[in-house]
């Protein structure tokens, strides 16, 4: 178990490194000067250049790169020399220890550094951890409803199977998969939250934590949480549904399963005892994969219901050019991918240690 534990570990980082890499190399030779961008076209020379040199884009891209898997890294070694091509400016880091000094080097642990905003100077991880709850909320929630619903649906869908029940739940999961989050964003504000508003009580746009008439106290708005959650949860919502059902049904097609009802076993024990958790192993994959790109695909649904979290900050940094803001919530959902990952594989050989093999 430890053996496979330390490889997938490592395989993580590997994996990580690239994202970081490809991250880095897409966002940094994209046409266009980001100076430009934030000075405008009729700015002098001298303003766009120091602009340039206070951004860090005056230097070739190498460097930007060696620095870059600096900023990121929490281990990092300097040299106190100005000269040296290890000198780096720590003043940008809120906090470092010292692991070892020398009269020439320093090693340190530090923060990740994720660069500062080009249009508000705020740091980029201070941007993300405003935002960041409010995005892990609404996926989570849109998750849990996808999950409980689906696979309470689809293990009886798979009991009843060629049931009119059944057949209504092919119907309606090919009809979730098919329909679009933006188009189902617009519906559901139009239809539940401006036509029938009066009666659902529902807002068309709103946050989780909001300040109060006084602007003082942060109140919990629950309510505006729901449209997002149903929109957001009908894809995987279908997706589970189905995967559940067919996982389902091809379990209660096993020999044991058989073995067990000439047993004399009834049917609760069999599914709920037998079947059900060894069907449950594609499901799992789905919902974690699902709760993975949730956090990534949540930026029309934000958009729409004005949602104040990962994805409306990366309308808005794509909008007005602001690439470290970008970079870093596109950063975030990959290191979320990878840690999803990682603990589904573990959670995996709990389920079923033949993985380990």
């Amino acid at each position: 178990m430890l053996n496979y534990f330390i490889r997938k570990i490592a395989y993580s980082v590997f994996v990580f490194l690239g994202v970081v890499t490809a991250i880095f190399f897409l966002f940094n030779v994209l046409p266009g000067d980001s100076s430009r961008m934030l000075m405008g076209q009729r700015s002098d020379i001298s303003s766009l250049e120091a602009i340039r040199a206070d951004l860090g884009l005056n230097q070739p891209l190498y460097v930007r790169y060696i620095k870059y898997l600096d900023d990121l890294s929490p281990i990092s070694g300097y040299s106190k020399n100005s000269d040296s091509f290890f000198y780096f400016d720590t003043t940008k880091y809120k906090s470092t220890i010292k692991l070892l000094e020398t009269k020439t080097n320093i090693l340190v642990i530090k923060p990740p550094y994720l660069q500062r905003s080009f249009q508000s100077k705020k740091d980029v991880s201070e941007i993300l951890k405003e935002t960041f709850g409010n995005t892990f909320i609404l996926a989570l929630a849109a998750i849990v409803l996808a999950s409980v619903i689906g696979i309470v649906l689809g293990v009886l869908a798979a009991i009843f199977k060629s049931s009119v029940y059944d057949k209504s739940i092919i119907v309606f999961t090919s009809f979730g998969m098919s329909l679009p989050s933006f188009f189902a964003a617009i519906l559901m504000a139009w239809l539940l939250a401006f036509k029938w508003g009066e009666y659902t009580h529902l807002n068309i746009t709103g946050n989780f934590l909001v300040l109060d008439d006084y602007g003082v106290q942060v109140e919990r708005q629950w309510r505006n949480i729901i449209l997002p959650a149903i929109t957001l949860g009908i894809r995987p919502l279908s997706v589970v549904l189905q995967l559940a059902r067919n996982s389902m049904l091809e379990v209660l097609s096993q020999d044991y399963i058989r073995t067990a009802r000439a047993k004399g076993l009834n049917n609760r024990t069999i599914i709920y005892k037998h079947a059900l958790k060894n069907a449950m192993n594609p499901v799992i994959t789905s919902i974690s994969g699902w709760l993975a790109s949730m956090m990534a695909g949540v930026v029309f649904v934000e958009f729409i219901f004005g949602w104040k979290g990962l994805g409306y900050v990366i309308v808005e940094g794509v909008n007005n050019y602001d690439i470290p803001v970008v970079m870093g919530v596109v950063l975030l959902i990959s290191i979320i991918f990878v840690i999803i990952t990682l603990l589904v594989d573990l959670i995996y050989v709990k389920l079923d240690p033949r993985v380990k093999y």
